[in-house]
């Protein structure tokens, strides 16, 4: 496989950083994961990185080998991972930690990906947004609906507010499932929690990985974040791909990971 892989992450004005973010690949398949943790006291962290984990683990298992169904695999480490959160120990008076999670694998050149939560993929090509998940919030259920814009979606004061998680509270979990889609030499790949793409719009971001390297434009993305945010940011993680042959070819004959160091 080819391709180009950058990931980063940034605390932002948060007491912890709370994101989690990796990427693993054999010489077939490529596997990128990310999620954001909620709630501080409840230690989000926690749930993030279990889930992280629970992927990169499974993916050791399975890789030596094709995948026979990616988008069954992602729904089944994906649930997997909540079930873990979910049995965490806990305060009878205190909710289970919670966490985002947007997870894809890359296979005989298609995507698959599943999510939950408001973290994000986007497939960029050619400029512009070929794909992209849906925030399963109140607000984006709103501009569903048409009751809202997407820039009064962009910046609405209940934009955090998420109706679906691994762990959290009352059990509220499912998966959504997308592809697969045929990736294109040159497409672009973005996972980002929303500290990240929160302060752009979706043109802005399909923009600036048009032409630059992913490291570059990803870690310039972060810092344009912070200071469009400054002062009340919140963690801000991505992990960016370019695929095609005139990237890296990434072959190896046993899995490799790559789990972002946070602080």
């Amino acid at each position: 496989m080819n391709f180009s892989i950058h990931q980063a992450s940034h605390i932002g004005n948060r007491k912890y950083n709370q994101d989690r973010v990796a990427y693993a690949y054999s010489s077939d398949t490529l596997l990128l994961v990310l999620a954001d943790g909620m709630g501080g006291h409840m230690h989000g962290e926690l749930a993030a990185a279990l889930a992280i984990e629970t992927f990169v683990n499974e993916f050791g298992k399975h890789a030596q080998h094709r995948i026979d169904n990616p988008l069954g695999f992602i729904a089944d480490t994906m649930r997997l991972a909540h079930e873990g959160i979910m049995k965490f120990p806990h305060d009878k008076d205190q909710a289970f930690p919670g966490t985002t999670c947007v997870a894809a694998l890359i296979q005989d050149g298609n995507l698959y990906w599943g999510h939950a939560g408001d973290s994000r993929l986007y497939l960029l090509r050619d400029g512009t947004v070929h794909a992209r998940t849906r925030d399963h919030s109140m607000v984006g259920q709103w501009l569903e609906w048409g009751m809202i814009s997407a820039e009064e979606a962009r910046i609405h004061p209940q934009r955090n507010q998420i109706t679906n998680c691994l762990g959290g509270i009352e059990d509220l979990y499912y998966m959504e499932p997308g592809g697969p889609v045929a990736l294109e030499s040159g497409d672009v790949l973005l996972l980002g929690s929303d500290g990240l793409w929160s302060p752009f719009t979706d043109a802005e971001l399909a923009k600036a990985f048009a032409t630059s390297p992913v490291s570059e434009v990803l870690d310039g993305l972060v810092a344009r974040a912070l200071e469009r945010e400054r002062g009340r940011s919140d963690n801000v993680t991505g992990l960016a791909v370019r695929w095609g042959g005139a990237e890296a070819a990434h072959d190896t004959a046993e899995p490799v990971t790559r789990v972002l160091e946070i602080q």
